[in-house]
């Protein structure tokens, strides 16, 4: 069910054309507001919902610059963003998260191969604090206490797992990393609402993998892991460095909760689909058993805070789509022009 006074923001990134484009989601329909422009290469980006800001991943405006992130303004009324800030960064980065109430900000760098913490301070990104190296960083997420922190490596297979310190320096944990099964890429990752179980998805293998979380040292455990994509359309196991479309090779993108933190929702890029991981009681998972073509290479999607509505975005289209969801299915209701490689999805 959805509520119909229900008003909310959504915000896509637009890598193509260095822009982020703000709708109103209201009464079920997408409404585009505004176009945020000038903000190359844009393509991840967090929200501050309390303090209304936005931090968005750019690259240098000419060669050799440095790439940066940008904090910006939020109009919620108008839906415009209006640049603050720029703190320069040692590589593009292709996830940033916060934690500690908007005070933390956590950066993976996919072509860097680093992941940085900063502090923030009236919206101001500060230098970086830590700075940890794998090959391939694609992801990193805090725990909800802002206690731990977890990246993902997908050139190298694992999960590095640290204590965040008072000052946000990252401390490994014994051990400093955990493995993801060989060749499987690993990607992106969600933790639940009872913090006691951290879900990655993979690019190459198209798997939801399944780690336990001891909420008191933070340490992870792989327990067990499903398929997230159609295996019915005779995809073949990726590699890196391969073109999956031109191979015809699995390419699984991101993923998140739904429905109570029992369904997971993965995208995967080259048939264009999402669908429903099953998610039991004791953290086990279960392939989906139904799968919705979307739009044309889905990178990014979200989920609404209610679990009512999915956003998804093609990196081949320059619409997003607007899902109710239904257990595990979905039912489109809409697409909404947005920009030129539209690859990040976030509620605000």
């Amino acid at each position: 069910m959805t509520d119909s006074t229900d008003t909310r923001l959504v915000l896509v990134a637009n890598a193509g054309d260095g822009s982020l484009s703000t709708f109103r989601l209201a009464d079920g329909e997408l409404e585009r507001l505004a176009v945020t422009g000038g903000l190359k290469g844009c393509s991840t980006f967090a929200v501050d919902t309390e303090r209304d800001l936005v931090y968005a991943a750019v690259k240098g405006d000419a060669e050799g610059d440095s790439a940066g992130i940008l904090t910006l303004s939020l109009d919620r009324e108008t839906g415009q963003l209006t640049a603050r800030s720029r703190r320069d960064v040692p590589g593009s980065m292709n996830y940033i998260a916060l934690t500690r109430g908007g005070t933390g900000l956590l950066a993976a760098s996919y072509n860097g191969g680093l992941g940085i913490t900063c502090a923030i301070a009236d919206g101001v990104v500060g230098d970086p604090v830590s700075r940890i190296e794998f090959p391939n960083l694609h992801s990193v997420l805090p725990s909800a206490d802002g206690r731990f922190a977890y990246f993902v490596s997908l050139g190298a297979d694992l999960v590095a797992q640290y204590a965040l310190a008072d000052d946000l320096a990252l401390v490994p944990l014994d051990p400093e990393t955990v493995s993801a099964p060989a060749g499987s890429g690993p990607r992106h990752l969600v933790l639940n609402d009872a913090q006691d179980a951290v879900y990655v998805l993979t690019e190459f293998s198209g798997e939801v993998l399944h780690y336990a979380r001891d909420t008191e040292t933070g340490e992870l455990t792989l327990q067990d892991a499903t398929t997230a994509y159609d295996t019915t359309q005779g995809l073949g196991h990726s590699e890196f460095g391969a073109d999956p479309m031109a191979n015809h090779y699995i390419w699984g993108a991101d993923l998140h909760f739904s429905d109570g933190g029992r369904r997971l929702w993965c995208s995967e890029r080259t048939e264009s689909t999402l669908g429903a991981v099953s998610v039991a009681a004791d953290g086990s998972v279960w392939a989906p058993e139904r799968f919705t073509v979307t739009e044309p290479q889905p990178r990014g999607f979200d989920v609404s805070p209610d679990g009512a509505y999915l956003v998804a975005a093609g990196e081949r289209s320059t619409t997003v789509s607007l899902y109710t969801i239904d257990g595990d299915d979905l039912n489109l209701r809409q697409r909404a022009e947005t920009g030129v490689g539209a690859n990040w999805v976030r509620f605000a």
